[in-house]
């Protein structure tokens, strides 16, 4: 037995001895030994060295690939999320999943989370379309992103008011979205933090970027449970039921009744009173079972996730394909049916390449256009507030932990 002067295990060298020089003159000469490693590569049972690991596998890659040119990137469907929590992995799987993005930067400060999370999906890199996934608490990650996708908040504490909370989910925004800005300058923003119309118009002030590229995920979720909730009782698809709410994504949102149809036929011309206190159908139930569902469902597990996380990826896939689609986005509305307040709300918006195109001018009612406008005074009260107010954060916020109603 002898041992190899760079690696502390022995190396049966039994099968060469008679083959072999004896070189124990020379043992203390590295070059030597390297050398010795090398020649012995067809005779040896197992790696000698780490040398010797680090030249065969250097051979496997040169004998396996012809290099034709250098590897190139290509970014222009790059998606940062925000946030590791349950609603921002519901959207990386949902977006990885649905092939909407093969390129995804994840962010956060739980670093130890960030790597579970990355391994998780890493291992199932087999069942995915050569998706590249990054994950640090370093935003260098994001440089280049197409659309970021901020799912980061804190936990309404036990009495918190509501102006406190968006305070505190303001301060999370101020470390983190200037920053975002300054490595993806063209990125367009989806922001899923809630109160999210709130959080929308605060992204967009301090981006700085135009409001066509800071939209608010506001009720797309809730026209989503609408569709479903009509669907299960018409007995037809959700994709067959078409039907908005717009407005806050809260207790203010308002439903157009006025609009709701199958197949083009407005279901208000077959009930007059549909939507109405006075409707014998109370077909108005549906709304306040699209309030209630989120605090149903986060009593029920604990959070909300899977529902979120697919309709970040609606929005995402519109973008990325310029789709030219229509979705019900936070987006900003002063001016629009007569709203006065310069607010971020949900209306039908069409979306494409360079974010909202278009706002869909819906004919809705003298009742509608009053509850619009009421929702629009409610979310018109703490924003400049919340902007002026200088505060320190505190440095051990995590961006995964936002538990709140979606």
């Amino acid at each position: 037995m002898s041992t190899c002067a760079d690696c502390s295990n022995s190396a049966d060298f039994s099968d060469t001895a008679n083959n072999s020089a004896d070189f124990s003159d020379t043992a203390n000469n590295s070059a030597i030994t390297k050398m010795i490693c090398v020649f012995r590569l067809r005779l040896v049972r197992k790696p000698l060295c780490r040398y010797y690991r680090m030249t065969d596998r250097m051979a496997t890659i040169q004998q396996l690939f012809l290099p034709v040119q250098p590897k190139s990137e290509d970014n222009s469907n790059k998606v940062t999320v925000v946030g590791a929590g349950q609603v921002g992995m519901a959207a990386v799987f949902a977006m990885l999943t649905q092939g909407v993005t093969n390129n995804i930067a994840l962010i956060d400060v739980n670093e130890d989370k960030l790597r579970g999370e990355l391994m998780d999906l890493q291992h199932g890199s087999a069942f995915l379309k050569s998706a590249k996934i990054q994950a640090s608490a370093d935003p260098v990650i994001t440089a280049g992103s197409k659309i970021c996708v901020v799912t980061a908040g804190v936990r309404q504490r036990e009495g918190e008011t509501r102006l406190n909370l968006v305070q505190r989910n303001t301060d999370v925004l101020k470390m983190i979205i200037p920053t975002l800005v300054q490595y993806s300058p063209d990125v367009i923003f989806i922001i899923a933090s809630n109160p999210v119309d709130i959080l929308t118009y605060v992204t967009w002030k301090l981006s700085g970027l135009p409001k066509h590229r800071v939209i608010g995920s506001g009720t797309n979720l809730d026209s989503a449970r609408f569709r479903y909730l009509l669907s299960e009782k018409l007995s037809v698809a959700a994709t067959s039921c078409h039907g908005y709410i717009i407005g806050e994504h809260g207790d203010s949102s308002v439903p157009v009744w006025s609009g709701v149809n199958v197949a083009g036929v407005r279901l208000r011309d077959l009930n007059r009173k549909m939507g109405t206190d006075t409707d014998p159908e109370h077909w108005q139930e549906l709304h306040s079972m699209v309030v209630r569902s989120a605090y149903e469902v986060i009593k029920l597990k604990g959070y909300t996730s899977w529902a979120i996380g697919l309709s970040l990826s609606q929005l995402a896939h519109a973008i990325l394909t310029n789709a030219n689609s229509v979705h019900a986005v936070s987006t900003y509305v002063k001016g629009e049916h007569g709203v006065e307040d310069e607010v971020f709300l949900s209306l039908p918006c069409v979306l494409g390449f360079n974010g909202v195109s278009d706002v869909i001018r819906q004919p809705l009612t003298e009742k509608e256009i009053y509850q619009l406008r009421a929702s629009a005074r409610i979310m018109g009260v703490p924003e400049d507030s919340c902007l002026r107010r200088e505060r320190v954060p505190p440095p051990s916020i995590s961006l995964s932990t936002c538990d709140v109603i979606r």
